[in-house]
C-alpha cells in the first residue's frame, strides 16, 4: 500500500504509523523563556514590514499546549532551541534550556553561544551539563562564525562531535555574514564539525548541498523547506532533487515549531510530495536523528 501524505494535523499519527515509524524526531523546535518567546512572536507579527509577507503564528499557545500538540502529532524527540542576539545572553539561555530539558525527557538538551570572551567557559559548562545539540543563528546574531572569539568553542565542539544546528543561509533575510562562504571558511579550519544546516541553507540550496557532499559531518535540516510559504519566496530548483535524494542519510526533519505560518502537517506533506520515496522519508523523519542522537 502506498502511504498517502497527511491532510491535517489530526492525520499525522496515521501517516507516521503507516510509514512504520515509532514517531517523529524534529531537530528544529523552539521553546524559549517567556519574555524571549514574546519578543520573537512580536517580530513575526510585523513580518509584512520585515519580509514583505505576513507570518501568522500557528501554534501561539502556552508551553503546556505546545507540548501537548507535539505529543499529539507523534513527535517523540525534539530540540528546544534558543539563540542570543547580543552578548551576555547565551549563558542565561543555556541555564533555562538545561532546566527545560530536565523537566521534559522528550527534549534533546540544547545550548547556544555568541562570540564573547566567556563563550568557551559556558560552552564547556553546557557540555558538562548534558547539552547534546547547540543552536547558532548567524543572521539574528549578526556575527561571523569565524570570529576568533569562537575558535576555542568550535575546537571543543569538533573534538566532542556535538551537533550544531546553524542558521547560516541568507533566507528569509540576508545578513552581513550569511551564505556559504563563511561556512566554507569555518569548515576548512574545523573539517570534523558536526553541522546541521538549518532550512537546507535557503536560498543557497545548491551551495549548501555541496558542503554536505564534501564534509562528512555536514547535514541539512528541512525546516520550512519546500512548503508553499517558502516556495513563494525562495523556490527550490527541482533539478537539485537527485542530489538531495543521494544525501538521504544526512537530511533531518526540522519544522520551526511553534512559529510557522501553516499547520505542522504541511511540512510533512511538502517533503512527501518531493517524490523521493518512503525510505527517504523514513530516514529523514526518524532514522537519521535517531542515529545522530542515539534515540
Amino acid at each position: 500500500m502506498t502511504v498517502q501524505p497527511p491532510v491535517d494535523d489530526a492525520d499525522v499519527p496515521r501517516y507516521v504509523t503507516e510509514l512504520g515509524l515509532p514517531g517523529l524526531a524534529d531537530v528544529h523546535v523552539h521553546f524559549m523563556p517567556e519574555r524571549v518567546q514574546a519578543a520573537v512572536w512580536a517580530y513575526f507579527d510585523q513580518a509584512q514590514t520585515h519580509y514583505g509577507a505576513p507570518w501568522p503564528i500557528t501554534y501561539r499557545g502556552s508551553v503546556e499546549q505546545r507540548l501537548a500538540c507535539l505529543d499529539g502529532l507523534g513527535v517523540r524527540a525534539f530540540s528546544a532551541l534558543n539563540y542570543p542576539h547580543r552578548p551576555g545572553m547565551a549563558a542565561g539561555l543555556n541555564d533555562w534550556s538545561r532546566g527545560f530539558a530536565a523537566a521534559h525527557p522528550q527534549v534533546i538538551p540544547s545550548a547556544t553561544f555568541f562570540p564573547e570572551p566567556e563563550a568557551a567557559h559556558y560552552v564547556a559548562e553546557a557540555l558538562d551539563g548534558g547539552a547534546r545539540v547547540f543552536k547558532v543563528h548567524v543572521q539574528v546574531g549578526s556575527f561571523d562564525p569565524r570570529d576568533r572569539l569562537l575558535e576555542p568553542v568550535w575546537a571543543r565542539l569538533e573534538e566532542s562531535g556535538t551537533p550544531v544546528v546553524i542558521h547560516c543561509g541568507s533566507g528569509p533575510l540576508a545578513g552581513e555574514h550569511t551564505g556559504p562562504a563563511p561556512m566554507q571558511g569555518l569548515l576548512q579550519r574545523h573539517p570534523g564539525l558536526q553541522l546541521v544546516i538549518a532550512h537546507l541553507g535557503m536560498p543557497e540550496y545548491a551551495e549548501f548541498l555541496t558542503l554536505a557532499e564534501t564534509y562528512a559531518g555536514v547535514r541539512l535540516d528541512t525546516t520550512m523547506f519546500a512548503t508553499d510559504f517558502t516556495e513563494r519566496l525562495m523556490p527550490f530548483d527541482r533539478a537539485l532533487l537527485p542530489r538531495l535524494a543521494a544525501l538521504g542519510d544526512k537530511v533531518l526533519l526540522g519544522s520551526d515549531f511553534p512559529s510557522v505560518p501553516y499547520p505542522y502537517a504541511h511540512q510533512l506533506e511538502a517533503l512527501h510530495r518531493l517524490g523521493l520515496g518512503e525510505d527517504w522519508l523514513r530516514a529523514v523523519l526518524w532514522r537519521n536523528a535517531a542515529a545522530l542522537f542515539g534515540l
